[in-house]
């Protein structure tokens, strides 16, 4: 596996606690603005800047590009951000608990991305898609980085342990308490070397974002008719966690409607396609149970199971498959509007809380794990989507890749 150092913009010790944030698809507008209110560091102002516009803003219209781009340009103007001195690889750590997952940060080839070498789980949206790579051919550059995984390797690991033991580079508690902390490594040239025997990575969070570095790469590839394949709009920034130390929680689903079912019913019809029994944990035990909240009580799900497809038998699908689609019309979640999807980290109470106030029912399920993942990639099948939820989550603005 290609990687390489880089030499782009990073904030000043002092400055990254402020300019770190939370990636653009965890937050809406709302949230963003008020994560960002006070802070004028905050990088919620490049990657959700519609936050810094007239409420009722279309998200997806030029005016948050420009923007964004505006932003990205102050806080270099003004000193938050800087350009690395040299070309850097870097390690990432985040203690949330007491989990924790160190990672390394450097630019992978779009050309492994395109010949599957970095392999894919989840189909993208087109507006999410064509929103990120508008953004990236504005600011040229990779605002957040990919979330990727692999298969550990000893030499890698050796080499992050000897790293991680000296001083840090910056190191910070985000208000949500999770610890972060960076080394800063020149060259990079011990783990350029030891990521050649990794012979594939996975995308374990961002597919829209490497689906968009991509394209912009590919657009600049062939507009430029020296093209060498070295220029740094070929390379897309992302930090690559072994898949050991990875934390994966539920994403869980809220329908809005009953689709006409009275509650009754509703249980009556899920009855038919499973075993339903009443009193049940709003968190399921283990793999193969789903847990439903509906009409004031949660109920435990079991399906029969015993497909052979790795897909069919992943309880995302099962649900899909049995109750989603059949019973409650939700036909393609990808493009559905009768359906949202509550990550693991908001808690079972975020779903009582949902169908108590507006209606509804809603799905508290088992989180995916990473060998499902890298079996369901290896085969080059696509997982339904929303099926994992990672946490924590990957601060935006620590490493910037520009091109």
């Amino acid at each position: 596996m290609r990687i390489r150092a880089f030499q782009g913009l990073r904030p000043t010790p002092e400055s990254a606690p402020k300019i770190a944030s939370l990636p653009y698809d965890v937050v809406n507008t709302a949230e963003a603005r008020a994560l960002a209110e006070g802070n004028p560091l905050s990088f919620l102002h490049v990657v959700r800047a519609e936050i810094d516009l007239p409420d009722g803003t279309d998200p997806y219209s030029p005016d948050v590009y420009a923007q964004a781009k505006a932003a990205l340009t102050r806080l270099e103007a003004e000193g938050g951000l800087v350009r690395e001195s040299e070309p850097c690889l870097y390690l990432y750590r985040q203690q949330m608990g007491e989990h924790v997952q160190t990672g390394v940060v450097g630019v992978f080839h779009i050309e492994d991305y395109e010949n599957d070498l970095i392999k894919k789980h989840e189909k993208t949206r087109k507006a999410k898609e064509d929103d990120r790579t508008t953004l990236n051919r504005t600011l040229s550059a990779h605002p957040g980085p990919v979330f990727l995984t692999y298969k550990e390797e000893k030499a890698i690991d050796e080499a992050v342990a000897r790293i991680s033991a000296e001083k840090p580079f910056v190191s910070f508690t985000a208000p949500d308490g999770v610890v972060h902390t960076v080394w800063r490594i020149p060259g990079g040239s011990e783990l350029v070397e030891a990521f050649k025997a990794v012979p594939v990575t996975y995308v374990a969070d961002g597919h829209h974002r490497s689906a968009s570095a991509a394209r912009v790469g590919k657009e600049r590839r062939d507009a430029n008719p020296a093209h060498t394949g070295e220029e740094d709009y070929n390379w897309f920034l992302a930090v690559i966690f072994p898949g050991n130390q990875l934390n994966v929680l539920p994403y869980n689903r809220y329908v809005h409607s009953l689709n006409g079912h009275t509650p009754e019913s509703l249980l009556a019809a899920i009855g038919k396609v499973c075993t339903v029994t009443e009193g049940a944990s709003p968190e399921p035990a283990s793999y193969g149970d789903v847990s439903m909240y509906l009409d004031g009580k949660w109920y435990g799900l079991k399906f029969p199971g015993g497909e052979a497809d790795p897909i069919a038998r992943l309880d995302v699908s099962r649900l899909q498959d049995h109750v989603l689609a059949p019973l409650l019309d939700i036909d393609d979640p990808r493009t559905s509007e009768k359906i949202d999807f509550i990550g693991g980290i908001r808690g079972t109470k975020e779903l009582v809380k949902l169908v108590d106030n507006d209606g509804g029912v809603a799905f508290s399920l088992y989180p995916v794990t990473v060998d499902q993942l890298i079996d369901i990639a290896d085969a080059g099948a696509i997982m339904p989507p929303k099926s994992t939820w990672f946490e924590p989550k990957l601060r935006s603005g620590l490493f910037i890749h520009t091109f």
